[in-house]
């Protein structure tokens, strides 16, 4: 509870204000509908202290207070090393690439395609419960993955409280994956033709997301808590559904994707409508660590650009999974970085526009075995 005395150490000067402060914080603390899975503490304090005495410098928007704003992750600094860039640089989108990206579906074929299909409605419906989702607040639900018009959008806290949860388990089945099967080419004494890589790379590219989204908000030990059973729960779902089959494992990561292009689509739409004033704003600033992975340009740096070049990502991890769902898994090379043959040219595949994938003779070829 944000007590009388707390707010006047904030504004020393203006007792009555700082009063006035206090009873708006503790107000805003209790309500559910900010701050998500219905505890004050897991996201703190989704609310903005606005005065004329605050620097033109401090961020417009936290779910951190503004006297507790921090780095969250601050580089650490030595006698020699200047900066450690990330290990694998962003190829960068095009804007056109970027807005080709469009929200879509894989029908379930295979009992297993059902399987994973139910997953990840389940897991749908527990997000929408801990992050406060009102019923005015859902999307048709006979068109989960497209439909993205509700009566009422979300609010920042909300987002930021979806985003992050959702961003901290992201990187979890590409790094099992490529665990795996890195254990597995050792054992086989036998190459993997290129998968390790992707997955990888794609795990790396999901942490990514998450530093982002953590520099505008800093979570609280609730959700830290919250967050670190779900991490511990779901690595060990996907290392033992990679075991039993990873044919479905990667539909459901596929599924899971789809979900991911989904929300940032509605995000994108509900700033485009101004229904997230703050983050409407061209002024907001994002984090310079989103400038510096994706090479954003000039120009293109607001925070409907930054969500712009994650939702982009996440069409490639679903298309890359939904291909990779239905190939040999075994013997079949990655065809997302091999190169083809001379005249071949046509079959490299471009997972960002394909929400269903490509099938096994669209890029390996009818006659492989």
């Amino acid at each position: 509870m944000v007590s009388i005395q707390a707010s006047r150490r904030i504004c020393p000067s203006l007792p009555r204000q700082g009063a006035k402060l206090s009873h708006a914080v503790a107000s805003l603390l209790h309500r559910t509908d900010l701050v998500g899975l219905g505890y004050p503490a897991t996201l703190r304090a989704a609310t903005i202290i606005q005065s004329s005495q605050q620097p033109s410098s401090t961020r417009n928007f936290s779910t951190t207070p503004i006297n507790h704003l921090r780095d969250v992750f601050p580089a650490k600094e030595t006698e020699f090393i200047r900066q450690t860039v990330p290990a694998w640089k962003h190829h960068g989108w095009t804007y056109e690439e970027m807005l080709a990206v469009t929200p879509g579906h894989r029908e379930p074929r295979t009992m297993g395609d059902w399987a994973a299909w139910k997953l990840v409605r389940i897991a749908r419906w527990v997000m929408d419960k801990a992050t406060g989702i009102g019923q005015g607040q859902q999307v048709d639900m006979k068109n989960p993955t497209t439909s993205v018009v509700a009566d009422k959008p979300l609010k920042e806290a909300q987002w930021l409280v979806r985003i992050i949860f959702l961003e901290s388990i992201a990187g979890v089945p590409g790094m099992v994956a490529g665990m795996l099967r890195h254990l597995h080419s050792l054992r086989r004494l036998k190459r993997d033709n290129g998968w390790i890589e992707t997955l990888l790379e794609e795990s790396f590219n999901e942490r990514m997301h998450l530093l982002t989204f953590l520099k505008l908000s800093e979570p609280g030990w609730f959700m830290k808590t919250i967050l670190l059973g779900a991490q511990g729960v779901f690595f060990n779902a996907m290392f033992l559904s990679y075991l039993v089959s990873p044919k479905i494992t990667h539909r459901f990561v596929g599924y899971l994707e789809e979900e991911a292009c989904h929300t940032y689509t509605r995000l994108l739409r509900e700033i485009d409508n101004g229904d997230l004033p703050r983050w409407s704003d061209p002024s907001f600033p994002i984090p310079e660590i989103a400038v510096s992975y994706w090479q954003m340009p000039e120009g293109k740096r607001t925070m409907k650009d930054l969500i712009l070049y994650v939702r982009a990502d996440e069409a490639v991890h679903r298309g890359v999974n939904h291909t990779l769902g239905n190939l040999n898994q075994r013997e079949d090379p990655n065809p997302f970085v091999s190169e083809y043959k001379a005249g071949q040219g046509q079959h490299q595949p471009h997972p960002a526009t394909r929400p269903a994938g490509y099938e096994r003779e669209e890029v390996i070829g009818g006659n492989s075995h």
